[in-house]
Order: C-alpha cells, then structure tokens, then sequence
C-alpha cells in the first residue's frame, strides 16, 4: 500500500504521515523503510496479534 492511499484512506495528509507517524513507528520498531518501501516489522505484526503474511515475511528477508 503507498503512502497516498494509507492517507486518503486515513483521512490523513501524506506528509503529516511521513513526519509523524511514521518516525514514531519506526522508533518502536513497528515499521521499517526499505528501498522498495515501508514493512512492517515482525514486532507490529505481534503487537496486532496477527500471524505475518507469507509474502510480507519473504520481502522482510529480502530487505534485511
């Protein structure tokens, strides 16, 4: 999902997105920025309970 979409659907403007959420997630370790774009991490997926998708785990290996 792209930052624009994550803001239109949020309601959020896309640069509010990048200079604050974004950072703060970082700093909890729930999100990381890769060349191909942002992941969440291991951490997030945990944090909501959620088994990590397949395809999220193969590009987090990728990326590290």
């Amino acid at each position: 999902m792209g930052l624009d979409t994550l803001a239109a659907t949020t309601g959020e403007d896309a640069v509010t997105i990048e200079d604050v959420y974004e950072p703060y997630l970082m700093q909890l370790g729930f999100l990381m920025r890769t060349p191909r774009g942002r992941i969440c991490t291991p951490a997030a997926w945990a944090h909501l309970k959620k088994s990590m998708p397949a395809a999220a785990e193969a590009q987090m290996r990728m990326e590290i």
